[in-house]
């Protein structure tokens, strides 16, 4: 297993925390060395401390800023996200537009910019971290909907035209993950509506999933670190949902 990860480079964005630096941890502990990406300076330097990476700041909104980021890595995690809840009818249009910008127009052109390393040693991984909304969808959130499901929708077309090359391209879809953004998310409802925290979770955050606890970041990593894993070479294509069986109901 070792071996397998000797000499792999990955590269991780929004791995600060949450989701992305779980990601870094968990391929760093597998043997390969990760750039850390991240719009916060701070976080990126202290998780790539943390891993033995090298940190860089990029606000993924900026083609400017993937431009310069490197091109050489083996493994491309494309994490990077934010949320915004409003109805349609009052979502602000240079909202939607960064959020779009961030989470598919960045996967793109990183995708874009890391392939030609990736075909020219013929073996490649990428792994898109989407969501429960790339697959279906919720009232108020129609640029993170619409971003998530046009990432699904790369992902695939980055599978097909990779696979020639030994390049796999996928999805892991969570749902809602243990992450201070979606705590923040339980306590402004609670807060609200003049509820318990507790009800938030468990009716409104988790009322449509089987299982009713948030998702550690650490199990959304582990997924990730598989799909770059020695087990893994013929999936391709895929979207992994990681929803205690919300996509089931």
């Amino acid at each position: 297993m070792s071996g397998y990860w000797n000499g792999r480079v990955a590269l991780v964005t929004g791995a600060g925390g949450g989701i992305g630096r779980a990601c870094a941890h968990a391929l760093a502990e597998a043997g390969a060395k990760v750039h850390v990406v991240d719009i916060n300076a701070d976080a990126a330097a202290r998780v790539a401390d943390e891993t033995g990476g090298w940190a860089h700041t990029a606000d993924l909104a900026d083609p400017a800023a993937v431009d310069a980021l490197p091109a050489d890595a083996d493994i491309l995690v494309n994490n990077a996200g934010f949320q915004h809840v409003a109805p349609l009818t009052e979502f602000p249009p240079d909202v939607f537009t960064r959020m779009h910008q961030v989470m598919v127009t960045a996967p793109f052109l990183l995708i874009r910019r890391v392939l030609p390393h990736m075909y020219a040693q013929g073996w490649g991984r990428i792994v898109n971290v989407s969501s429960v909304h790339g697959l279906r969808a919720s009232a108020f959130k129609s640029a993170y909907v619409s971003a998530k499901h046009a990432l699904e929708g790369l992902s695939k077309v980055a599978a097909l035209e990779g696979a020639p090359h030994g390049v796999t391209s996928n999805c892991v879809s969570p749902g809602y993950v243990d992450t201070p953004l979606v705590r923040d998310q339980i306590a402004d409802q609670a807060a609200a509506h003049g509820r318990p925290e507790d009800e938030i979770l468990g009716e409104v955050l988790l009322g449509r999933a089987a299982i009713k606890r948030l998702i550690g970041p650490a199990e959304v990593a582990d997924a990730v670190r598989w799909l770059c894993g020695p087990s893994s070479g013929h999936i391709t294509g895929i979207s992994l949902p990681l929803d205690g069986g919300w996509t089931a109901a």
